[in-house]
């Protein structure tokens, strides 16, 4: 009897330990659970905003965010006019111009599909001279899907003069890119996407998975590294470009995707640098491949799309991630040396950031993508006070 008592009381206690282990297993799963979502490199912090925790966090987020205009169909890039107005590209195939009169232009040719549609836009450097706007878009050709950029002069609220600038950059259903951008050297930068064809980011000859670089009317600098419109190469789907105040290039850039999806990026790019896709991904090296700055990890998708740098700090939005991230950039500007994430869940899917001539960040919402949860007045414009939102952070 004794013997069977110690017996009893024996396997108790081990069952009791198996549960308690359990139990700890689950919760350190739990805790660790904010920090996964946002993965960073071990040694960079990674700060969580508190816009929704404090007990005034509604007044708080008045404050830091308006919205500046609602309903739009997919917004996906946001420019400033010199006379205050706003122009907004809509995936389907149309600009809208904000601020004054809300007219829609629609752009002709556009194949919206999947990823694809009117995407980028950028405005020429002395656009107040000649009114010059650019557009990346995509369109059908040869029974499949291609992507160009063309050029238009506004005029009131038309677009005239439309020319090609670029063609022939490989389209598909996913991965077209789609940002573009003046730089500081004011020539035009392209990001492309692979087109969901792997190889071609390694194709120097190909304009897939590069970013591109060329004069404004789409003729090659002489500088560029390969003699032809290719900066850097070896990208999987670079939607996000931005500059500091150093004159380097940023892009944020998205990893693999699917059950194993993980591995988005942000890169400081330097002329004519591979950026290893597809060979390598997160921290493997190989040589002549350049490892991110930092990366999401293994086991988190970030979606990164639209970047723009302000304070010290490169600013990227995220799509799956639903947050606004910022980067706080080292005093060198070669590496991060934080990571915050700002409105986690708040809006949504964010597709652009953009800085406005106020100082003030700008951004666009992409919920009624098909991949998001749209809620009431989605899309919209977000106009972001940085000095309230830096003030939300623990």
């Amino acid at each position: 009897m004794e013997r069977h008592i110690l017996d009893s009381t024996k396997k108790i206690a081990i069952f009791a330990l198996i549960i308690l282990g359990a139990l700890g297993f689950v919760l350190w799963e739990r805790s660790g659970d904010i920090e996964e979502r946002v993965a960073a490199p071990a040694d960079i912090p990674v700060s969580i905003g508190e816009e929704a925790a404090r007990e005034d966090g509604a007044d708080a987020m008045q404050e830091a965010v308006s919205v500046v205009a609602e309903n739009l169909s997919v917004p996906w890039e946001v420019a400033f006019l010199p006379d205050g107005g706003m122009l907004v590209t809509e995936r389907p195939g149309t600009i809208k111009r904000i601020g004054t009169d809300g007219v829609t232009i629609p752009i002709d040719g556009v194949r919206h599909t999947g990823e694809g549609g009117l995407l980028g836009m950028a405005l020429h450097p002395r656009f107040g001279e000649n009114g010059w706007i650019y557009l990346y878009l995509t369109t059908a050709a040869d029974g499949g899907l291609t992507n160009r950029v063309e050029r238009y002069r506004l005029e009131g609220n038309e677009l005239k003069e439309r020319a090609l600038i670029l063609g022939g950059i490989p389209g598909a259903m996913y991965h077209d890119g789609g940002r573009i951008a003046f730089g500081p050297d004011g020539y035009l930068y392209i990001a492309t996407g692979d087109a969901t064809r792997e190889s071609l980011a390694q194709d120097r000859a190909s304009l897939a998975g590069k970013i591109l670089r060329i004069r404004d009317d789409g003729s090659v600098p002489d500088d560029n590294p390969f003699g032809t419109a290719v900066y850097s190469y070896g990208h999987r789907n670079v939607q996000g470009l931005a500059w500091d105040e150093s004159g380097n290039l940023w892009a944020t850039e998205h990893g693999r995707s699917g059950l194993r999806s993980g591995y988005d990026e942000l890169n400081r790019i330097e002329k004519g640098g591979n950026y290893g896709w597809p060979d390598i991904e997160g921290d493997e090296r190989r040589d002549g491949m350049t490892t991110p700055v930092i990366h999401s990890g293994a086991t988190t998708t970030w979606a990164p799309s639209g970047a723009a740098y302000l304070n010290g700090s490169i600013f990227f939005s995220s799509l799956r991630g639903e947050s606004l991230y910022e980067a706080r950039l080292d005093a060198d500007r070669n590496g991060v040396r934080e990571l915050r994430v700002h409105f986690k869940g708040e809006y949504g899917r964010i597709r652009a950031v953009v800085v406005g001539p106020d100082g003030y960040l700008f951004l666009s919402t992409s919920n009624t993508d098909g991949r998001g949860n749209p809620g009431t007045g989605d899309d919209r414009i977000l106009k972001v006070n940085p000095e309230e939102v830096s003030s939300l952070q623990r």
